[in-house]
């Protein structure tokens, strides 16, 4: 575990001033952007349980442009750099509440709320915006939420130490609940554009 610890600590250092560096950058200089983002059609409904054992479903998070991506307390993998990305926009959009931040454990069976608190705890999450949630009875699965839902790879064929292997993409949502982009937490332009295109849709929300 101090391993993990420590290198979520290295990543998320990296992983801010990166980021911050063409965050820095996109506000000074211009940059491309479409007249019209994609829609890439809606959400099916959910019902889960968030860190702190509160409902969350489709229907809560209507009304608010929310980022999403799927991630599990134990990786030791991508996790910590996807996690580390979304904590860096989770400060950086802090002047809009209405955007949220969703992060989905792929590994509902370990990752009970009181794991995923202290996950949360880990990268500064001080207040409801961004929530980490798990499964809350058999409504509804995770695994098949991302595969179907969001249309990401899930898959728990792996060993013991490194029990899944996902997506790396973080998900733009809607206030409608319709799917608008897929950014690689790997490209720090990328997380960029993400920035940008959610201030976008909160301020077309209707």
């Amino acid at each position: 575990m101090m391993r993990v610890s420590r290198l979520r600590l290295i990543v998320f250092v990296l992983g801010v001033g990166l980021f911050s560096t063409l965050l820095g950058a996109s506000r000074m200089t211009p940059h491309h952007s479409p007249a019209r983002l994609a829609n890439h059609g809606p959400l099916p409904d959910f019902s889960l349980i968030d860190q702190g054992g509160e409902p969350v479903n489709l229907s809560r998070l209507k009304g608010s442009v929310w980022i999403a991506n799927f991630i599990f307390t134990r990786c030791a993998g991508q996790c910590p750099l996807m996690s580390a990305q979304m904590a860096t926009l989770y400060e950086a959009l802090r002047d809009v509440p209405s955007i949220q931040f969703i992060s989905f454990s792929v590994d509902p069976s370990y990752d009970t709320p009181e794991r995923l608190a202290s996950y949360a705890r880990s990268y500064g999450v001080h207040d409801e915006r961004w929530r980490f949630v798990t499964e809350a009875d058999t409504t509804t699965s995770i695994a098949q939420l991302a595969q179907q839902g969001f249309r990401l790879g899930v898959s728990a064929d792996g060993t013991q130490e490194e029990p899944i292997t996902h997506s790396v993409r973080l998900v733009l949502v809607d206030s409608h609940g319709s799917i608008r982009g897929y950014y690689d937490a790997t490209d720090a332009q990328a997380m960029a554009h993400l920035h940008t295109d959610a201030r976008r849709l909160a301020r077309e929300r209707r």
